[in-house]
């Protein structure tokens, strides 16, 4: 279990993540990379960077090359008034993997990062040989209901008080004092769980071209209803794809009910649930997170793609129950949630 993100990882000498910059149709993309051999693609969630990757590159990069961008809009990439949808964001992907000569990848992707992860492996999944999704958005439209009213236009102006003198040192006083109570033994979960991650993330939107891209990201996958994209209806496509799912139980930004929902849409994919784990269970619990990513890299095949059983499944198709969570499927979540309450117990 995860207990305030005090477990630490060893330092790796020689390991460390060179930045990298790129430019491609005209804009600089930026992104982490270190190691050699099987190619990995880390994704990092909605106004994060890669620098949320940092603490794992190092390891996983002992036995793969590993390739973390800053999605355009995001870090050190540039941040133009353009495409901030999936779609878009996972052709930028395959750009970034062409320009560096990668032909296959697996791809890990982190809350909007997995919903790119999902998107990128229907768009090209002759490019993929894995997928890892972690706290991913796309499942269902539950979605933490801060993120639905920031997406409605006029809520949104209230990300410019942040430009306010001194309106950043008082959030990054109060992440940290938040942060400071989850590691006591009396820490009182929910969003504080994940308060130190979401100051770091808030950072950077006093910047004016940062927080239009962040909000023109936002509501190209999310509205004052909740998400807007639905993995749901593909699910079936990853039939032969090997897939494991990370959660935290104490994710209040994307629930863990969705993990369970991907779990039982997604014939043979595994599911790890981190107990005391919130929306980042790679930064609560990096030693067990580097564990089940390795394991799972280690024991399946990657996919070898074929046209046919592709057409096959697409003319296969999937029932409506599927695409919405049915009673059959409902019910098959929560015989799963129960049973994993009672192992908790």
């Amino acid at each position: 279990m995860a207990t305030g993100r005090s477990r630490k990882l060893r330092p790796v000498p020689d390991k460390e993540p060179r930045m990298v910059f790129r430019t491609i149709h005209g804009y600089r993309r930026a992104f982490r990379m270190a190691g050699s051999g099987p190619a990995l693609l880390l994704i990092h969630g909605i106004g994060d960077d890669s620098s949320t990757w940092q603490e794992v590159i190092p390891h996983l990069a002992e036995k793969y090359t590993v390739i973390a961008p800053d999605l355009l809009g995001h870090g050190r990439s540039d941040k133009p008034r353009a495409d901030y949808s999936v779609a878009a964001y996972a052709n930028g992907m395959r750009d970034l993997l062409s320009v560096l000569g990668i032909e296959k990848v697996t791809v890990v992707g982190h809350s909007l990062g997995g919903g790119v992860a999902m998107q990128f492996a229907y768009q090209f999944p002759g490019k993929v040989e894995r997928l890892v999704l972690v706290s991913s958005g796309g499942v269902t439209k539950d979605v933490h209901p801060v993120l639905r009213m920031v997406s409605v236009p006029v809520v949104s102006e209230v990300l410019k008080l942040l430009r306010l003198p001194g309106a950043m040192p008082a959030m990054r006083l109060a992440g940290s004092a938040l942060g400071q109570l989850n590691s006591s033994p009396l820490r009182p979960g929910g969003v504080f769980h994940d308060a130190s991650d979401l100051v770091r993330i808030l950072g950077g939107l006093p910047d004016p071209t940062a927080c239009e891209a962040y909000l023109r990201t936002l509501r190209a996958v999310v509205d004052w209803r909740g998400q807007v994209v639905t993995m749901l209806d593909r699910s079936y496509l990853t039939e032969d794809l090997p897939v494991q799912l990370i959660w935290g139980d104490r994710d209040t930004v994307i629930p863990v009910g969705h993990a369970y929902l991907a779990h039982s849409a997604m014939p043979g994919s595994r599911l790890e649930v981190f107990r005391g784990a919130g929306h980042f269970p790679f930064r609560d619990d990096p030693l067990r997170f580097l564990k089940v990513v390795e394991n799972f890299l280690e024991n399946t095949a990657p996919l070898q793609f074929d046209e046919e059983t592709w057409r096959r499944l697409l003319i296969s198709g999937v029932s409506e129950s599927g695409i919405t969570g049915g009673p059959a499927t409902r019910m098959a979540v929560l015989d799963v949630m129960e049973s994993d309450e009672r192992s908790a117990t």
